[in-house]
């Protein structure tokens, strides 16, 4: 499986319409939630995904300060094929990504909240009661990389 990390402008034509796809599948058809999912956002992104045989297999964008929190955050993040344990290493790819590549220590997202134990295993905590986001329950979530390297 290859990892890949790329900026908005550097993906390819069919890389950023298999992100799209995979993103309107799951998030728009499968879970039945009509909402906005191209959202202005991807231009400032980091699109951090696994590509196995020509196909995405798991994807997250990681967003830099200031585009979705005053902190760095991760979103939209899927694994295409589950109980693979795609989604926590995408996760981790995604922490590594903001590190290197925004030099950040704190992240945030907004995590689905079926979804909170695979961020808690990465080290993200609860920090907002449960609200509904386009019909669907969600939590605010934050890591702090210094305290978990402090944990160590």
């Amino acid at each position: 499986m290859e990892l890949v990390v790329k900026r908005f402008g550097e993906l390819t034509v069919e890389e950023l319409y298999e992100i799209l796809r995979l993103r309107v599948d799951i998030f728009v058809l499968e879970q039945r939630c009509l909402y906005p999912e191209i959202d202005g956002r991807d231009p400032a992104a980091w699109h951090v995904f696994f590509r196995e045989k020509g196909a995405i297999k798991a994807y997250l964008r990681v967003l830099p300060p200031g585009v979705s929190f005053p902190e760095a955050a991760l979103g939209r993040v899927l694994a295409a094929e589950r109980r693979r344990g795609l989604g926590s290493r995408i996760v981790a790819e995604g922490i590594r990504i903001a590190r290197e590549k925004l030099g950040a220590e704190v992240l945030m997202l907004e995590a689905q909240t079926y979804a909170r134990g695979l961020y808690e295993k990465a080290g993200f905590r609860q920090v907002s009661e449960e609200f509904l986001e386009d019909g669907i329950p969600h939590i605010l979530m934050r890591r702090d990389g210094r305290e978990q390297e402090e944990r160590i």
